[in-house]
């Protein structure tokens, strides 16, 4: 599955790193960060993971494959 996931503002490169199993791009004020989701799991982390680093979810969607 794959998941594009939108985070208020502009990540720093050292903060986007802590999703190295993502790509990401910066675009209207907005970091999109997208790619694979190997499961239920895996998406709960990558949540949790930008909840411990503050950042806020504006948008969370599964991209069609």
């Amino acid at each position: 599955m794959r998941y594009e996931i939108r985070v208020e503002g502009h990540l720093s490169e050292t903060l986007a790193h802590a999703f190295p199993e993502l790509e990401h791009v910066v675009m209207s004020g907005q970091t999109v960060l997208f790619g694979t989701v190997i499961d239920e799991a895996h998406l709960y982390g990558l949540l949790t993971r930008c909840q411990s680093l503050g950042l806020r979810v504006m948008e969370m969607r599964q991209l069609p494959e």
